[in-house]
């Protein structure tokens, strides 16, 4: 029942997400707005353990995996919060659901994981059908909207295999541990980055979106989402971990039309239903075809 109750709340907070950090850069700036939100979420874990008084492991295998997880916080999301300048941001979870393609195939050659079946090889193509026809539309949307695209396709890429690669280790840290200690690596490349390219200037055109924004990526996106995220990896197959964003596009594109007026084309729609019918052959398939044959074997 507590998987259960995660997997729920990261979908809200995978729903959510994405125009929250479109607004988190909409004036302070990408690498402000991102480097924000991780240095509120640190905070946060940190005062959380601090106050519980549960330590960070530092043994190796704990090492490794705080190492892979920063590729994920600094790598994946720094390329998101980039990619949110030129897509709507309910592209951004959109292209996100071809995580569990992309998280299968690493699976299949790291972890060993059946993985690769007719279904599933049909289903990845439903998937890049989906995503040229998103493509399509962008080139007619806005000349820098492709640019988009391919920044969250490297995000995706550098999630599915931060999540095998944790899976590999199999260190058995808790969720919030291991994003704890995949801050220690992150915020350094983050400081980096804001001082070399930013020069370390305090953005002037902050607003209170902008700001309520970078908190609620920071407090909740990145504290909770992030701690719910590695908590049902802990008990789940990478690509079923995968599997959160069957519903969160759905609902990200709902919340970027309604509350942020974004457009919604019709060949983001059938790029979208592409993707997601893509999703449900993935899931599901090879499930319900063992239970016939096992049916059959009783009868």
């Amino acid at each position: 029942m507590k998987v259960l109750f995660a997997y729920i709340g990261v979908v809200l907070i995978w729903s959510t997400t994405p125009l929250a950090i479109k607004w988190s850069g909409q004036g302070a700036g990408f690498i402000f707005g991102v480097a924000a939100r991780m240095s509120i979420g640190a905070a946060c874990i940190w005062l959380f353990l601090l106050l519980s008084r549960k330590a960070i492991p530092l043994h190796r295998k704990a090492l490794k995996t705080y190492f892979a997880v920063s590729i994920q916080i600094y790598g994946a999301m720094m390329a998101v919060h980039w990619a949110a300048q030129f897509i709507p941001s309910g592209w951004l979870s959109v292209i996100f659901g071809l995580s569990p393609f992309v998280t299968a195939l690493i699976a299949a050659v790291w972890l060993k994981e059946r993985s690769l079946t007719v279904s599933k090889l049909f289903s990845y193509l439903l998937g890049l059908g989906g995503l040229a026809v998103i493509f399509h539309s962008a080139l007619q949307l806005d000349i820098k909207a492709p640019q988009g695209i391919i920044g969250v396709l490297v995000a995706v890429f550098l999630q599915s295999a931060t999540a095998v690669w944790v899976k590999k280790i199999k260190a058995g840290l808790g969720g919030l541990t291991q994003v704890a200690g995949g801050l220690i690596f992150a915020l350094p490349a983050y400081g980096l980055t804001w001082y070399f390219v930013d020069n370390g200037a305090w953005p002037s055109n902050l607003n209170e979106r902008n700001l309520y924004s970078i908190v609620y990526l920071g407090a909740v996106a990145t504290t909770i989402g992030f701690s719910l995220y590695y908590y049902i990896l802990l008990h789940l197959s990478a690509t079923s971990v995968a599997m959160l964003t069957l519903v969160s596009p759905v609902l990200a594109l709902y919340i970027g039309h309604t509350i942020n007026h974004e457009p919604v084309p019709l060949k983001v729609t059938m790029g979208t239903a592409l993707i997601l019918s893509a999703l449900l052959l993935h899931s599901f398939f090879d499930r319900i075809l063992q239970k016939k044959l096992r049916s059959k074997q009783y009868k």
